[in-house]
């Protein structure tokens, strides 16, 4: 899986609604209303690298009141919400 981070300026008056068109793209696991210099933040997860071009400018980027967009491409998870997911084979959890 290659996950992707994605920081987006969107028009003001039109964050919710980009927000919420970006959170319906295939490949968008979240999306994030952020303070900071940008105004929303994605979550891109997808199987191949290759389709994190088919995501962000394929899509994200022509979503109407995105202004512009930045990509930061992950290298390892360290959460401990994907680690126990990793180690969680369906075995019933210990007391």
């Amino acid at each position: 899986m290659v996950t992707a981070i994605v920081h987006i300026n969107a028009e003001v008056d039109r964050i919710t609604e980009v927000a919420e068109t970006i959170a319906e793209i295939d490949g968008v696991s979240e999306v994030y209303s952020i303070t900071g210099d940008y105004d929303l933040l994605a979550m891109v997860r997808v199987p191949v690298y290759e389709q994190i071009a088919e995501v962000v400018p394929g899509r994200i980027n022509k979503v109407e009141g995105v202004l512009h967009t930045e990509t930061h491409i992950a290298f390892r998870a360290y959460s401990k919400h994907d680690l126990d997911a990793a180690f969680s084979i369906g075995f019933p959890e210990a007391d």
